[in-house]
């Protein structure tokens, strides 16, 4: 540590920030449908998120790896400077997207800006593109399919079982059963979401020669991580909160349930294989599947569709950012320090925004703005082509 620049301090103490926009922006993912649905207060939840994320960070590090010694090439030359301007977009488009209240994937955010800050500041050679595309691209496709259709199936089975009994009983026990499903998702996103930044401080110590090559995070770099990503969730991300829990459909418990256990199995098998995929994307796959997997099969496409578009735009978008950061971080000091204002005055002016409009636990459960709810009919023997209801609700 003695021999640590400042700019590598002034790189990890980045890391650290965007690990807590990590925390704050992922908190829905794990508690937005038992807020919804009741099972927790809002506080209580977001408390109970933080300790489990914290604790979830030490239970794996190959996702770490994947970061550290997967997507980009150690041997290229990467340094500081580079990881310094990958970090700043992948903040500014959380903030953004936070701002907006979607749920978008800080995983992909960061994976961008890695990915378009090494390619202006070291070139093509610098990024393992078959890493990118098997453990990123693939999963990033894949895993909200996978959970999607994992949720519709519980859910269905779900109701099925619970057809004859008591609605009362039947609610209470799901809601229940969300306390531990909820804490699970929390838990399974301590051991992803925590570990890229681990994985940002590795490869900037190694960069610098103070690990070696392909080196496991050392305990105080979990520790920090597991912290900074704790303290961010506990903050409450209310605004994709609201999103996730009223924005994709009106979940019941049921559904909550079956959309947070086919979370959990997801995030953590992945996990277990070192892909480095969105929980934010397992999460809304889960819950749009539940959503649809339910009596009334419902979701709100509207929402359903800006989430998809902000999905795509993400890694493209904090690669854009984190390219032009690099391009001027790389001048020397004084590049650095434009863009460490930028990165301030960005993220305060966003913050000043989301002021006029705030967001929070005692209003989390409104409906968000507009969305175009389209209810999917059951089938009917004498059914033709149905025409599906369209219900515009305002805030």
């Amino acid at each position: 540590m003695e021999h640590i620049t400042f700019l590598v301090a002034v790189v990890i103490v980045t890391a650290l920030a965007f690990d807590f926009t990590n925390g704050f922006h992922d908190t829905a993912n794990a508690m937005a449908t038992s807020i919804a649905t009741g099972a927790l207060r809002p506080k209580v939840a977001v408390a109970i998120s933080a300790v489990l994320n914290f604790a979830g960070a030490f239970l794996s590090v190959k996702v770490a790896s994947t970061i550290s010694g997967g997507i980009v090439n150690e041997k290229a030359g990467i340094h500081p400077a580079v990881i310094f301007a990958a970090l700043v977009g992948a903040i500014l488009w959380n903030l953004l997207t936070w701002l907006r209240g979607l749920p978008s994937s800080s995983s992909h955010a960061l994976y961008g800006g890695l990915i378009g800050a090494t390619v202006v500041g070291v070139g093509l050679n610098g990024v393992n593109f078959s890493v990118v595309v098997t453990k990123i691209l693939i999963p990033a496709v894949a895993s909200p399919i996978v959970a999607g259709l994992a949720a519709w199936g519980a859910t269905k089975m779900a109701y099925l079982i619970t057809r004859r009994a008591d609605e009362k009983s039947v609610t209470k026990g799901f809601k229940t059963g969300q306390i531990a499903s909820a804490s699970l998702v929390s838990l399974a996103h301590g051991t992803n979401d925590a570990q890229k930044t681990m994985g940002i401080i590795t490869l900037t110590l190694v960069s610098v020669g103070n690990l070696p090559k392909h080196a496991l995070p050392p305990t105080w770099v979990i520790v920090s991580a597991g912290l900074a990503i704790a303290l961010g969730t506990y903050m409450g991300g209310w605004r994709i909160i609201r999103s996730m829990g009223k924005g994709l459909t009106d979940v019941r418990a049921p559904q909550g349930f079956a959309a947070e256990s086919a979370t959990t199995a997801v995030i953590l098998t992945s996990s277990h294989m070192g892909y480095g995929l969105s929980t934010t994307q397992v999460v809304s796959g889960g819950i749009m599947g539940a959503g649809l997997g339910g009596p009334k099969a419902q979701v709100h496409w509207s929402m359903a569709r800006r989430m998809v578009y902000t999905w795509g735009l993400t890694l493209p978008a904090a690669a854009t950012v984190a390219g032009a950061a690099a391009f001027v971080a790389d001048r020397g000091t004084w590049g650095v320090l434009v863009v460490g204002a930028a990165l301030v005055l960005g993220s305060g002016a966003m913050w000043v925004i989301s002021r006029r409009q705030p967001v929070t636990a005692g209003n989390v459960n409104d409906v968000p703005d507009v969305t175009e709810v389209t209810p999917v009919p059951a089938p009917t023997a004498s059914a033709s082509t149905p025409s599906p209801a369209t219900t515009t609700v305002a805030a």
